[in-house]
Parts: structure tokens; sequence; C-alpha cells
């Protein structure tokens, strides 16, 4: 019975507003501007001087990410040493060795830079507009209005 009101109500637009990730994300970009962060993190980076091990962990996440993979073993090591093989040796030069092979594929590659490169730049530019915005979450850039 409590089932069939509770759908009914939610149908008809009565049921309460539950809060979501967004309106929680929004309160915290309101309540921390960007001086507040600085503030934070030239903390943390007197902490991680002064030895604190948190702090350097904490700046080094948000600086270089987490390792992407893991470390090779002892083992892994003496066998590619013994075969005259280095994994990073063989990943720097792939690339090359398929321009080489396959020429007809990478026809377009600089067209592709050509591409990165401008949407980098715009990006930059957007992102410098956002960083002087009070409150970027609730702030629309110029170039959004849709007009």
């Amino acid at each position: 019975m409590a089932r069939k009101r509770k759908d009914a109500e939610l149908i008809r637009g009565r049921a309460a507003h539950r809060r979501t990730e967004g309106d929680y994300m929004g309160v915290l970009l309101g309540a921390v501007t960007l001086e507040d962060w600085r503030d934070v993190v030239n903390g943390a980076k007197a902490a991680a001087k002064a030895g604190d091990p948190q702090a350097r962990a904490w700046l080094a996440q948000y600086l270089m990410g987490r390792p992407e993979g893991k470390a090779p073993t002892p083992l892994n090591i003496v066998v590619q040493q013994l075969n005259g093989a280095d994994p990073l040796v063989e990943r720097l030069a792939r690339p090359v060795i398929e321009r080489q092979k396959y020429p007809s594929m990478h026809g377009n590659d600089g067209l592709e830079a050509q591409i990165r490169a401008l949407v980098a730049a715009e990006l930059a530019d957007k992102v410098r507009a956002a960083e002087t915005i009070e409150n970027p979450a609730t702030t629309r850039l110029p170039d959004e209005s849709g007009a």
C-alpha cells in the first residue's frame, strides 16, 4: 500500500527533492574560493618541505598522478638483460617503426597534430576564463550562451 502511494507521489511531482552530488559540489565550490584553495596548497607545500610524508604524498598524487604500472620483478629484469631487450626503447621506437612500415596510415599525422594544438589552445583560454569567475559552477562562459 505504501509503495503505491509513493509511486503516485513521484508521478504527480510531490516527492521531496533528493540531494545529488551536484548540489553538494555546488555548495563546495561556492564556499571554497581560489584564494582559500591556494592557502591549502601552500600549507601542504610547506608541510611537505618540512618532511611531512602525507603532505608529500597528497601533492605528488595531484601533480603527477598515481603510477599506472607495476615495477618489473628482478627475474624479468635479468631475462631482459640477457635477451638484450629494453622495454623503454621498444615503446619509444614502436611509433617510428609503424610510420615506416605503414606510411599510408600516417599521412594525416600533421593534420591531427594541428587539430590537437587548436583544441588545446581553446581549452587553455576557457580554463583561464573560468579561473577568473568567482563561482564557476553556476556561471556560464561567454561562448556557451548558445547564441
